[in-house]
Order: structure tokens, then C-alpha cells, then sequence
């Protein structure tokens, strides 16, 4: 990808460990999409300035479209096709449909990890607290509403 030169790579993903080989610049968006063909994290802006890119790493949302894949060995990666196995997870998922909190659905993976790892780390923010996390992620068909609904169902629910 860069000027940088191929590396090994030990990440895990989703509860599985991965070995494999990368430049040591390529983003942890391209790895997940292209070398473990986990698609559902998307590439947005390129730029981690839209929130589409998000993973939890060890619980916490990051955003990985331009973060090296190297820089995350050591951590627990959590994309949006692993989200279902914690129960927050299922919960989110299950609000997400509820509130109808998706149009396009490209920034929904994103969305839809970002509010998993705040319920995991605040299971009863307030609406501003919930604003703030999700401040990083646009959603260009205007389904912001619907996700702050989602939200507050998914933190409801026991």
C-alpha cells in the first residue's frame, strides 16, 4: 500500500486468530475486507472522519480505515459480523431494527458497533452522552433520529 514493507501479522478477529502478511501501513479496513473477507466493515471517507470504518478493539470503538492492521496485534478486534455474539450486541442489533435505525445501511455496521461498545462501557447514557459517542459517525440519509431511538431501546432493555 505505502512505502512501507510487508510484515507478518498476528490479529485476532471475531474470537479467531489470523496469521498473515501485509504491508505495514495497510489500514486495518483494507485487512479485514480484503485478506479476511469480513466486508461489513465499510470504507467511507478513507480518512476515519465518517465512522462507517468502525471496530471495537478490546470493547472500545475505534476507527480503522487508516490505522495500520499492525498496530492492532495484541487486541481483541470485534467487527459488525462478530457484534451478535455478547448479548449487548444481539440487543443493539435487534433495536437497530426496531427504530428502523438504518435507510442505505452503509453507515450502519459502523453505527450499529460504536453503540455496542458505549452500551458495554455505560449500559444508561443520557441522549447527550449517546450524541457525543456517536459525534465521529454521518449518516448522509438523515437516520440520526432513528439511531438515538435504537439507543434508547437497546439501553432498556434488560
Amino acid at each position: 500500500m505505502g512505502e512501507g514493507g510487508a510484515v507478518k501479522l498476528r490479529l485476532s478477529v471475531n474470537g479467531e486468530r489470523h496469521e498473515l502478511e501485509a504491508d505495514d501501513d495497510t489500514p486495518l479496513a483494507y485487512v479485514l475486507r480484503e485478506d479476511l473477507g469480513l466486508k461489513g466493515t465499510r470504507i467511507g471517507c478513507g480518512l476515519e472522519q465518517c465512522g462507517a470504518c468502525a471496530v471495537l478493539a478490546d470493547g472500545e470503538p475505534v476507527l480503522s480505515c487508516v490505522s495500520p492492521a499492525a498496530a492492532f496485534a495484541g487486541r481483541e478486534i470485534t467487527t459488525v459480523e462478530g457484534i451478535a455474539a455478547s448479548d449487548t450486541g444481539r440487543r443493539v442489533q435487534a433495536a437497530f431494527i426496531a427504530a428502523g435505525a438504518a435507510q442505505c445501511g452503509y453507515c450502519t455496521a459502523g453505527l450499529v458497533v460504536a453503540v455496542t461498545g458505549l452500551l458495554m462501557r455505560e449500559p444508561a447514557p443520557d441522549r447527550e452522552h449517546v450524541k457525543r459517542a456517536l459525534a465521529p459517525h454521518i449518516c448522509r440519509c438523515g437516520s440520526h433520529p432513528r439511531v438515538l431511538r435504537a439507543v434508547e431501546i437497546a439501553a432498556r432493555q434488560p
